[in-house]
């Protein structure tokens, strides 16, 4: 009855609320704190001296504005709420350097937008290396008319933690020789990790980790999920990590997997879920009948070789004392390199039912290869030998104005038909270039994500590739090279997810297909935050006959050339 109650209450309150549809107005600042996310001090971009940053709880239809003020006192901050996709308000997007300047200390900027898309969803920073540093939160997009049924929610935001700064990683990626920043020391779930200490190190036999303690009110001891019996809960699972590819699981339960990236998914049932930087996804969790367990959740390192203890939490039954351990040990992570277990995980989400199919056939097709390079010795990635340099000015306002056109040229659309993506690079060079595509309105553009190996030795990474602006249907995955006019043939066209986030696997393939049916100048990039910097992404603008219409608000544009429009204009 309970469960019926609270479902009821929440129904109701959802459908008051969308009938208001009242603006969610909020006052943020941005500041550097002294906190201790893995139990060891350490320096966080905190809002309102929140770390993680405030839950924002809104409905479909909602307007959110926030006032965002820098306290920062050398460094620009700007914040990207991903996977809204910001129709008619591409200035809202939050990316530096594309769709606005960065806000400089003790400058306000006001982002205003509308929140179309129910769903799981987060925000970060996206300037430098500022989501490494901590500035990161939930953002919870409800809808009036939600298919699931469930009798309470948990929100878990998973990301990695450097005891290094993030200025000191940014100078060790941008070195010459490139100094690697190596593995994070923790991961941590909702802020909170422990480094060198492992809550079941009970279970261990023969030394390793200690056991952790902690005091009362300890910001790294881990939250604790308290359940009932016999019920369901919806976990909100999202990665912003760094770095890391990660997996999820809870020991002695099973997981219902029914959202990826704020859309409904066909629901299927698994023991763990694998989650790459820049995902989320919704599963459902039933409990059993007993009521006095413990079990814990674990969150451990894919894709890369680990050299980072597991995260740990804990699921805690109704009637189960504090002091209580867990009986059983956490689930052991899968192999970091059973890629073929990481791929079936993929291979396992369609859209749900009611889904519109993607269009049959593409107007435009793009193929992305993604190469390791050098340019006079430092260390770069490259998507079809252009490795990224954002300009001064943001792409949205040289286009509006007309302005450094020399800077807008898009690189050809070719692909590399002779390349050995299993090699390292004959010639490892490349060049910086502002990988800015132009599409008209209203296509339908295929892209084909190319994966080839790194720049030494015989080897190939995870690639979590995010568009900004849009979903996107992922059609397929495919081993070795992309074979144009034939792996076509093997797209699923019935009934692929819609999402922002997909993965590009190891010596393999990602194919794309997304309509150009929102006006403005989008980020497509890699989620891995040291990729990102070394430049891998590119840049889409579409609709340009109608950002040149666009009435851009002023304070968006305050730097480079746009700044010295306005300065001009002003004077007039």
């Amino acid at each position: 009855m309970a469960a019926i109650v609270w479902w009821l209450i929440t129904v109701v309150v959802v459908v008051v609320h969308s009938a208001s549809a009242r603006p969610i107005v909020l006052n943020w600042e941005v500041k550097y704190k002294f906190r201790w996310p893995d139990c060891k001090e350490g320096v966080v971009m905190a809002i309102n001296d929140q770390f993680p940053g405030p839950t924002i709880n809104a409905v479909s239809g909602d307007t959110v504005i926030i006032y965002l003020t820098n306290k920062l006192s050398t460094e620009g901050v700007v914040i990207h709420w991903h996977g809204i996709r910001q129709n008619g308000t591409p200035w809202a997007d939050g990316a530096a350097g594309v769709t606005q300047c960065a806000i400089s200390p003790g400058e306000t900027y006001t982002y205003n937008f509308t929140v179309d898309k129910p769903g799981t969803h987060f925000y970060h920073g996206h300037y430098g290396m500022q989501r490494s540093a901590g500035l990161y939160g939930m953002m919870i997009v409800r809808s009036p008319e939600e298919r699931l049924r469930y009798d309470g929610e948990f929100n878990l935001l998973l990301s990695d933690w450097w005891h290094q700064s993030v200025h000191a990683q940014e100078l060790a990626l941008s070195s010459k020789p490139m100094r690697w920043i190596g593995e994070p020391q923790s991961l941590l779930i909702n802020g909170r990790g422990q480094f060198n200490c492992s809550q079941a190190a009970y279970f261990s036999e023969g030394g390793g980790l200690r056991q952790c303690t902690f005091k009362e009110n300890d910001e790294c001891a881990p939250e604790t999920l308290r359940v009932e019996p016999n019920k369901v809960y919806r976990l909100r699972i999202a990665s912003t990590t760094n770095l890391a590819s990660l997996n999820l699981a809870v020991e002695g339960h099973k997981l219902e997997v029914v959202e990826a990236d704020g859309n409904y998914v066909a629901p299927f049932t698994v023991d763990d879920i694998d989650i790459y930087s820049g995902e989320t996804y919704s599963v459902l969790l039933r409990t059993h009948s007993f009521s006095s367990k413990k079990h814990f959740i674990s969150v451990g390192v894919r894709g890369r070789k680990p050299n980072t203890t597991q995260a740990l939490t804990i699921l805690n039954y109704a009637d189960a004392s504090d002091s209580d351990r867990p009986t059983n040990p956490p689930p052991v992570t899968p192999r970091w390199d059973d890629y073929y277990r990481s791929k079936s995980f993929s291979k396992k989400i369609f859209a749900a039912e009611g889904y519109t199919p993607p269009p049959k056939k593409s107007d435009d097709q793009l193929i992305l290869l993604n190469t390791q390079n050098l340019i006079d010795g430092y260390t770069k990635w490259a998507i079809n030998n252009v490795s990224l340099s954002v300009p001064v000015t943001p792409y949205l306002g040289s286009i509006r104005y007309g302005l450094n056109k020399h800077e807008l040229k898009s690189p050809a659309k070719r692909f590399v038909k002779d390349y050995d993506i299993l090699k390292p690079p004959v010639n490892p060079n490349t060049v910086k270039g502002t990988g800015l595509y132009t599409f008209p309105s209203g296509i339908v553009v295929d892209v084909i994500l190319q994966n080839a190996n790194v720049l030494k030795g015989k080897n190939s990474e995870i690639h979590p590739w995010h568009l900004h602006g849009h979903d996107f249907w992922v059609l397929g995955y495919g081993e070795g090279r992309f074979r144009p006019g034939v792996d076509e043939k093997t797209y699923n066209l019935r009934n692929p997810p819609l999402r922002n986030t997909v993965a590009l696997y190891p010596f393999g393939w990602t194919a794309l297909r997304f309509v150009t049916d929102n006006p403005g100048v989008w980020f497509f990039h890699c989620h891995i935050e040291p990729h990102l910097g070394m430049g891998m992404g590119v840049v889409f603008a579409e609709g340009v006959d109608q950002i040149l219409k666009m009435d851009i608000p002023d304070e968006a544009l305050t730097c480079g050339s746009t700044m010295k429009l306005l300065m001009n204009r002003g004077r007039r």
